[in-house]
C-alpha cells in the first residue's frame, strides 16, 4: 500500500532520530590515544568510578612500550611510582623478578590489555580525531572515524572531562590550546642548552666528506645531508628531533625470520655509513646499532654514533600532517630502517665481520605478528609541545627552580637527538644532540599538565605537555609519562566530582590522593624510607653523602666499623606482614663482598647478611631492590643496614617495606 508524504516523512524523521543517538556516546572522561599514558589514564578513571571509553587510532595498546622501547629509559627509580611502578612490577612477576626494566614487546601488550580488561575499560580502536566542538570555553563533543576511510561512520563522542594522552598532541590542537613545536632559543626561557647544538654526541669525525665526488661540492651531496648553512648556537628553529625506530630483532634461529630487502630499497641513502665506516671508525654491529638484550634472545635496538636508525630531517612535517601525511611519512623511516638493516647484513662493501654479525639476527616470528613482524609504533619523540599554564624548563630540571604542584617526578638526562645534518668547514655534522645529566629527581608542575583556562577548561595533557624543548627532552619518558597520565585522571575525577574546572581544582588533596591510594584501588600503600628523609633515619658513624642511587643521593662507608649504621625507622599505621627490601648497588667499585642488614620487627632482632654475588640488577639503572624476608611489623619496627666484617665500603640508601595483606 503506498504511504502518505507525511508518513514517509515522519519515519524519515525517527529513522535519523534513532541513528544520531547510536552514533553519540557520552562518557564522564575520553581518552584519545592508547599509549601507554592512555592505558593508565582509562584504568585509572574505570577504578575512580567514572564512566570511560580510550579512543586509539591505531590497532594496538602501549604506545612505545608495547612498541620495542624495552630498554626502559629509568632515570632514577625514585621518580616512578603509582601504577607505572605498578605495571614494571607486574612485568617483573612474567620474568621471575621483583620488578623488571627490560622486557619483550608482545609481553608489554599482553599486559596493558589486561589492566583494559581488569578495569572493563571500553577501547575504540581505527578511530582518529576528526573535529572538535566548543562551548563557552570547554570541550563540549569531538567527532572520530577510521583515520585512512573518509567512508568510515564518523562518531561523536560527548564527555565532562578529556585527555589527550597521543604522542603528537592532536586533541589539544583541535581545541585551540596555544602549543609550539620545535626548539626555543636559549633567550626564551634563560636556557643554555636549547636551540642550535653541535656537540660530540653521536657526531662525525672530522674529515668524513659530505660530496657525492669527495671534494667537489659541484657534485651535490649525499643523501640526507641538508645544504641549509648552521644557525648561530643556541638559536631557536621549528626543526623537530629525530624519529625512528626501537627495532626488535632475535638471533635465535628456531623464532628468526630472515631481514630481507624491502621493496622501497635505495642503498645510495647509506652511503655515509660507507664514509664513516671508511674512516676507520666502527669495527662491530654495536658500534653502528645500539642493540640491548631482551629477554628470550631479542633486541631492543636504538640509534648509535653518527649514521644509524635516526632518519634525520625526515620528520619536520610530521607534528601537524594529516593522518595520510603521517602514514607516508611513517612508511619513508620503515623503509629507510629495514634498508639499513638489509644493507649492512648483504652490501659487499660493509666489512665483512659487520655483515656476518648483521646475518646472525632477524625478525622474530612471535612479534608484532598482525603488522609483519614490524612495529607499528614510530618512535615520536617530540610533537607539538602545549604552552600551559606553567612551562617546564632547564631551570626544573637543574633544581634551581622547584614547583610546589609536582603531581609526578622526572629525573632523566637533558636529551635531544640530532636534529639536521649539515655541512661545516667542508665536513659532514651533525647538530641537534645534547646529553646533559648530574641532576636528581625533580617535580612536574600541574600546571603544566593543563591549558590555560581562557583557552580550555576540561583538557589535561600528560604527554605533549608544556615543557621547554630541552625540558622535554628529561621529561618525555614512558614511565613518567604513565605517572602524570594517572595523576590527569585523578584530577579529572576530582574535576568532575566538583564541578570544577581543571585549573581550579585542590592540587594539595590531587597529591594526598595519590600519596595514599597510589594503585587507584584503596589498597594499602608501600612504605619506601629514602636515605634523605632527616625525620625517618638516622646516622651513626662515619658516612659520606654521595649524589644519586636512589632519590637525591645515598651514603657511602668508605672503611665501616661495627659502630657504622644506619637505622630506618618506618611510620607503619597498619601492623602486618611486611615483605621487606633493601636498595643495593652492586657495580659500586670496591663494595664489600658482604654486609649486614638487621631487622627488628618490635619484639626481636632478625639478621640477614647481603652478598654481593648474589646482588642482580639490569638495565639503565645503578641498583636495585634486594628482598630481605617477610616480617610481622608494628610501630617499633626498625632496619639498620652496617658492616659484617668484610673489606671494601658499604652503601645504605633505601629501604621498602611492602605489604603482603
Amino acid at each position: 500500500m503506498k504511504q502518505s508524504p507525511f508518513v514517509v516523512a515522519l519515519f524519515c524523521v525517527l529513522f535519523s532520530i534513532q541513528v544520531t543517538a547510536q552514533t553519540v556516546k557520552e562518557v564522564d572522561i575520553c581518552i584519545y590515544g592508547g599509549s601507554s599514558a592512555g592505558v593508565m589514564a582509562a584504568y585509572t578513571a574505570k577504578k575512580m568510578g567514572k564512566t570511560v571509553l580510550l579512543i586509539e587510532p591505531g590497532k594496538r595498546l602501549g604506545g612505545l612500550t608495547s612498541g620495542g622501547l624495552g630498554f626502559t629509559d629509568i632515570g632514577n627509580k625514585f621518580a616512578i611510582s603509582g601504577l607505572a611502578l605498578d605495571y614494571y612490577r607486574r612485568l617483573g612477576k612474567q620474568y621471575g623478578t621483583f620488578e623488571s626494566w627490560i622486557f619483550e614487546p608482545g609481553v608489554a601488550a599482553s599486559l596493558f590489555n589486561e589492566y583494559i580488561k581488569k578495569a572493563n575499560v571500553e577501547v575504540w580502536y581505527e578511530k582518529a580525531l576528526i573535529s572538535l566542538t566548543k562551548n563557552r570555553g570547554a570541550i563540549s563533543e569531538i567527532s572520530v572515524r577510521h583515520p585512512y576511510n573518509a567512508k568510515d561512520r564518523t562518531v561523536r563522542v560527548k564527555a565532562k572531562i578529556y585527555l589527550d594522552c597521543s604522542y603528537e598532541g592532536d586533541l589539544l590542537a583541535k581545541a585551540g590550546v596555544s602549543y609550539t613545536i620545535g626548539r626555543e632559543a636559549n633567550s626564551q626561557y634563560g636556557e643554555t642548552y636549547n636551540g642550535v647544538q653541535v656537540e660530540q654526541y653521536h657526531q662525525f669525525p672530522d674529515g668524513v666528506d659530505p660530496y657525492k665526488i669527495p671534494g667537489d661540492p659541484s657534485s651535490g651531496l649525499l643523501w640526507g645531508i641538508s645544504p641549509e648553512p648552521l644557525q648561530p648556537i643556541g638559536s631557536g628553529d621549528k626543526k623537530v628531533q629525530a624519529y625512528n625506530f626501537r627495532i626488535c630483532l632475535t638471533n635465535n634461529p628456531a623464532n628468526r625470520l630472515p631481514i630481507e630487502k624491502p621493496a622501497d630499497y635505495q642503498p645510495y641513502r647509506y652511503e655515509l655509513l660507507l664514509r664513516y665506516l671508511n674512516h676507520g671508525q666502527p669495527k662491530t654491529l654495536r658500534q653502528i646499532l645500539k642493540m640491548d638484550l631482551m629477554p628470550n634472545y631479542k633486541t631492543d635496538i636504538n640509534n648509535n654514533g653518527p649514521f644509524s636508525t635516526d632518519m634525520i630531517g625526515e620528520n619536520y612535517d610530521y607534528p601537524e600532517a594529516s593522518y595520510e601525511q603521517r602514514k607516508a611519512i611513517i612508511q619513508k623511516h620503515t623503509d629507510y630502517t629495514k634498508g639499513l638493516l638489509y644493507f649492512i647484513g648483504n652490501d659487499p662493501r660493509v666489512p665483512e665481520s659487520i655483515r656476518k654479525e648483521m646475518l646472525t639476527w632477524g625478525y622474530p616470528k612471535d612479534e608484532y605478528v598482525e603488522t609483519g613482524h614490524w612495529s607499528p609504533q614510530l618512535y615520536v619523540r617530540e610533537a607539538r609541545r602545549m604552552v600551559g599554564e606553567y612551562v617546564m624548563t632547564q631551570a626544573n630540571c637543574e633544581g634551581k627552580e622547584v614547583v610546589t604542584d609536582g603531581v609526578g617526578m622526572a629525573a632523566y638526562t637533558m636529551d635531544s637527538h640530532n636534529t639536521q645534518r649539515l655541512v661545516i668547514n667542508g665536513m659532514v655534522k651533525n647538530e641537534g644532540d645534547v646529553q646533559v645529566g648530574g641532576f636528581g629527581p625533580y617535580p612536574i608542575s600541574y600546571r603544566s599538565l593543563i591549558p590555560k583556562k581562557s583557552e580550555c577548561t576540561n583538557l589535561l595533557v600528560p604527554i605533549c605537555l608544556s615543557a621547554s624543548h630541552i625540558a622535554y627532552g628529561s621529561i618525555r619518558m614512558e614511565p613518567v609519562f604513565m605517572v602524570l597520565a594517572q595523576s590527569s585522571a585523578v584530577a579529572a575525577s576530582m574535576a568532575i566530582d566538583q564541578k570544577k574546572a581543571v585549573q581550579d581544582i585542590d592540587v594539595k588533596k590531587l597529591q594526598l590522593e595519590l600519596k595514599n591510594n597510589p594503585l587507584a584501588d584503596g589498597s594499602t600503600p608501600e612504605i619506601i624510607l629514602d636515605n634523605a628523609d632527616a625525620t625517618a633515619v638516622t646516622i651513626n658513624g662515619n658516612w659520606k653523602k654521595m649524589r644519586h642511587g636512589y632519590g637525591p643521593d645515598y651514603l657511602l662507608a668508605e672503611q665501616p666499623t661495627s659502630t657504622d649504621h644506619v637505622v630506618f625507622q618506618p611510620t607503619i599505621k597498619t601492623a602486618g606482614e611486611y615483605s621487606v627490601y633493601v636498595y643495593v648497588m652492586p657495580r659500586y667499585p670496591n663494595l664489600a663482598s658482604r654486609y649486614q642488614v638487621m631487622v627488628q620487627d618490635g619484639q626481636k632482632e632478625h639478621l640477614v647478611i647481603l652478598d654481593r654475588e648474589q646482588m642482580q640488577v639490569s638495565g639503565q639503572t645503578s641498583g636495585g631492590w634486594k628482598l630481605i624476608g617477610s616480617y610481622q611489623l608494628g610501630k617499633n619496627a626498625r632496619i639498620s643496614i652496617g658492616s659484617a666484617g668484610e673489606k671494601g665500603v658499604i652503601i645504605a640508601d633505601a629501604v621498602l617495606l611492602k605489604p603482603s595483606f
